[in-house]
């Protein structure tokens, strides 16, 4: 399956007419499953009875649970080929509100390198080969034919977005899709899984512990800051069985993104050995959790200038 239908929409925007639903029709046609993105390009929110996982979560999803939701909860995992639930009442609303479409690359067989600025396209020109590639605000989408793991910040400014993964619908591109290269395949490793019972963990880095004396010129409370630093930190501890570094890298760029109207400084490198410790506690190796963080860090960075 391979996302080359030509809908009939703008790229951008906010569409009571429908266009974003005729979107996902030709998109699901295709056989490529189509989700609605809400105001920020991010998945609409879980219902009441899905927030929190108290459903269990919808069986194709990591953690198998029997949620049968008719709703388009649990962002990628609700994406589907089946214009019958993409035309429910239970989406309508979606629809209605949505600002722009996405869809699962692993549910159609496809893998999106997600190239996030021009340095990281620079980089796939010299090492992948050249396929489909759909521009973005920021930089590419290389779309390659064939699934696998997803993870973010494999290097500096590119994500690889696939199974358990959405990625933005932006248009079918150009060029001609080739298969998924072993190059692609070798960003992705499995760095970040708690290793097996009995095997070598990374120590755990000395820890700097954030605190106001390292955040004089931040604009936000102490309380506020250290609530938001909590939360991540129990979002890293939380993926004790995978994942952990990719959500170092997530945590580090949301709470730098917090920061990024601060005069400073704020102790985000403080901030940063919190959760660089959080992820090694859970078995990510060091240099692993250090370089996500890092990313994660001048990804904020890089959005705010």
């Amino acid at each position: 399956m391979t996302p080359d239908c030509k809908p009939r929409c703008p790229r951008t925007g906010n569409h009571p007419d429908g266009s974003h639903l005729r979107t996902a029709l030709d998109l699901a046609a295709a056989g490529v499953p189509p989700l609605p993105l809400r105001r920020g390009k991010v998945p609409f929110g879980n219902c009441r009875t899905c927030a929190d996982g108290s459903c269990g979560g919808r069986p194709n999803m990591k953690s198998a649970g029997p949620c049968r939701c008719p709703a388009p909860c649990h962002a990628w995992a609700a994406a589907t080929t089946d214009p019958s639930v993409l035309t429910s009442p239970a989406w309508a609303m979606a629809w209605r509100q949505a600002e722009a479409v996405a869809y699962h690359p692993g549910g159609a067989g496809l893998t999106v390198v997600d190239l996030d600025n021009a340095a990281a396209v620079a980089w796939a020109r010299e090492t992948l080969p050249t396929t489909r590639i759909v521009p973005t605000t920021r930089g590419e989408h290389w779309i390659f034919q064939g699934a696998m793991r997803s993870a973010n910040a494999v290097r500096p400014g590119v994500d690889v977005k696939s199974l358990m993964q959405y990625a933005r619908w932006l248009g079918p591109g150009d060029g001609h899709m080739l298969a998924l290269p072993p190059a692609v395949r070798a960003l992705v490793v499995k760095e970040d899984t708690t290793p097996a019972r009995g095997g070598v963990v990374s120590s755990v880095p000395a820890r700097a512990t954030w605190d106001r004396t390292v955040a004089a010129g931040c604009r936000h409370t102490e309380r506020y800051v250290r609530t938001g630093l909590e939360r991540g930190l129990a979002k890293v501890r939380g993926h004790a069985e995978s994942g952990a570094g990719s959500q170092a890298f997530g945590v580090a760029r949301f709470l730098a993104a917090q920061h990024a109207q601060c005069p400073g400084p704020c102790g985000l490198d403080a901030m940063g050995e919190e959760i660089v410790a959080a992820a090694v506690l859970v078995g990510v190796p060091e240099p692993y959790a250090r370089r996500a963080v890092n990313n994660g860090l001048e990804a904020a960075s890089e959005r705010a200038t």
